[in-house]
């Protein structure tokens, strides 16, 4: 039982500091923040938390031909998500924040569509298997065919730490969200669509290089 919670607390320690850093998810899950408030930016980051989830299955059971898939798709893999990225970058430099700030509170934005545009991003981009098999090595958390606990509790932890991390970024975001004035939204949304834009376009460069 001891050794399970220990698997669990490292498994969580991982899944949090493989979300720190602040790439185009980070930037749009803070957008969503300020423009529609902390749950639509927690969903959007409990898409990159299942997407981890996903990654670190895939790492955990070393399915090699997953893997062989991904690094032999990963010009196609780079375009999508840099065609993604420069697509969600534009509608939100073009998005009135005012106007969706009113519409969040007359009624639900579609959470659905925050989760599943921040999963199909991260999915694009999967090299956090790499980051996740890295991580296991060097913690020998994995040994060769884990059993389903073993598996699970992994899966289970980084998904946890992904998600705790995902909370904390929309919680903190949100309390200071009263304080923005109407022109420091629409800067922020300018920003962070220019931003995004940016990323996007290195995925597409990243090809050639």
């Amino acid at each position: 039982m001891q050794t399970i919670l220990i698997l669990l607390a490292k498994s969580m320690v991982i899944g949090l500091v493989a979300s720190i850093p602040l790439g185009p998810v980070g930037v749009l899950c803070i957008q969503r923040t300020l423009s529609r408030g902390m749950l639509s930016g927690f969903i959007s980051g409990m898409g990159a938390a299942a997407a981890d989830a996903f990654f670190a299955i895939i790492a955990v059971f070393g399915l090699s031909v997953i893997i062989n898939f991904i690094e032999a798709q990963q010009i196609f893999m780079r375009t999508a998500g840099g065609a993604i990225l420069i697509i969600l970058g534009i509608r939100i430099f073009a998005s009135n924040p005012v106007r969706a700030m009113r519409a969040g509170r007359n009624h639900q934005q579609s959470r659905l569509s925050d989760f599943l545009s921040v999963l199909l991003l991260m999915l694009t981009n999967p090299l956090a298997i790499f980051l996740f098999l890295a991580a296991f090595a060097s913690l020998e958390l994995v040994k060769p065919n884990p059993g389903p606990l073993i598996a699970g509790t992994i899966v289970t932890g980084i998904l946890a730490g992904a998600a705790l991390y995902w909370f904390l970024l929309s919680g903190i975001i949100n309390q200071f969200r009263s304080r923005f004035r109407l022109r420091i939204l629409f800067r922020i949304n300018r920003s962070a669509g220019m931003l995004i834009v940016i990323f996007g376009i290195a995925a597409l460069l990243s090809i050639f290089i």
